[in-house]
């Protein structure tokens, strides 16, 4: 498989486009220059993977999104393939929800319950979608929505997402368009 099919599979999973991802067809080089002052502190990192860990929790069936070292894959990404405004909206959106966190729950995000963390980002992803159904061609995407994508594409395609939390073959045998499915079976790995 290359990796433009593997990027239209990872995109079908998340419902459509994934932000940034023309530098990723053209071999991680964005067509416009990259922030020369972008720095990703470890607190960023730790900040990203307890994003990453509400948005897909450890469960009893599969291991979190902490577990498949969510923070490390968004610094990488958004550092190495991000174009320089989107760099700049990802960074200051980890402000903008801690911030959000100070306000709304009066702590700091990684000071936060489980449960405050979710109702948080439920209503953050609320707007970041009215966000995005309600921008221009041109306007950028929501820092959350950014986040979100993240968390989905490195998850799913670590190790630990594709091995436990989907179904996985090494090898697959033969192509069946018509294998049977029971409710509460995990989908299958691509």
């Amino acid at each position: 498989m290359n990796r433009r099919d593997a990027l239209t599979r990872v995109s079908l999973i998340l419902g459509g486009t994934i932000i940034g991802a023309e530098a990723f067809l053209t071999g991680c080089k964005p067509s416009a220059p990259a922030l020369s002052t972008i720095e990703f502190t470890e607190n960023n990192v730790t900040f990203l993977d307890e994003v990453g860990e509400t948005i897909l929790p450890t469960t009893d069936s599969s291991p979190g999104a902490k577990a498949a070292g969510i923070g490390a894959f968004m610094k990488v990404i958004v550092t190495d393939c991000y174009e320089g405004s989107d760099q700049e909206i990802f960074l200051a959106g980890i402000g903008q929800l801690n911030e959000l966190a100070q306000t709304n729950a009066g702590n700091d995000f990684l000071l936060l319950t489980p449960e405050e963390r979710t109702t948080l980002l439920t209503g953050l992803d609320k707007e970041a979608k009215a966000h995005e159904e309600s921008k221009k061609d041109d306007a950028k995407s929501h820092y959350f929505t950014m986040m979100k994508q993240l968390t989905l594409w490195g998850y799913f395609s670590s190790e630990v997402g594709a091995t436990k939390a989907l179904r996985y073959v090494e090898v697959p045998g033969k192509y069946d368009g018509c294998m049977p499915y029971e409710k509460g079976q995990k989908a299958w790995a691509i």
